[in-house]
């Protein structure tokens, strides 16, 4: 099982430093902005969609290297992606991290995204890896609230467990 946290440590780390989809998206016609004020994490998400599809999406980013990771990976999952297939993706994507790792059967495949799977040992983790999907969901719903990891009113109902709120 080291060898496979190796694995996931080198993945979330080449991410951090040659981030993916990382810039401003000059054709974007969606787009949303998120927080996490517990270690400064911050985002912005530009989205190009085409009828319900997810032609391109990037993001611009300073924060810690999960969130940046998570955000990169996030980009190159989604593009091509349905709303529908992205909600389904992130979905799962919550239930491993907030629960220790485990990866529930059926849906969408996670991929790099498995990477994150310990970070649910650590529950303040939890807000840096879900932050950038947070905000996916609020650009794809076209909300223009900043998404934030620590306000009461649960806009997700994803509360306490590492979800976010809408400021």
């Amino acid at each position: 099982m080291s060898d496979l946290s190796d694995i996931y440590q080198e993945v979330i780390l080449d991410h951090n430093k040659a981030p993916r989809n990382f810039g401003p998206l000059e054709n974007q016609n969606r787009s949303a902005e998120g927080y996490n004020p517990l270690c400064g994490d911050r985002l912005r998400l530009d989205v190009a969609m085409q009828d319900d599809v997810i032609s391109e999406v990037r993001f611009e980013a300073s924060g810690c290297a999960i969130s940046t990771a998570s955000a990169s990976i996030m980009t190159e999952a989604v593009q091509g992606m349905s709303i529908e297939e992205a909600e389904a993706l992130f979905e799962k994507f919550h239930r491993m991290v907030v629960r220790d790792g485990a990866v529930s059967e059926g849906g969408p495949a996670l991929g790099k995204l498995e990477a994150f799977a310990g970070v649910g040992r650590f529950p303040a983790r939890v807000k840096c890896a879900t932050l950038a999907w947070h905000t996916l969901k609020s650009a794809l719903a076209d909300s223009a609230d900043v998404v934030t990891t620590e306000l009461a009113g649960d806009a997700y109902g994803l509360g306490a467990d590492g979800g976010s709120t809408h400021a």
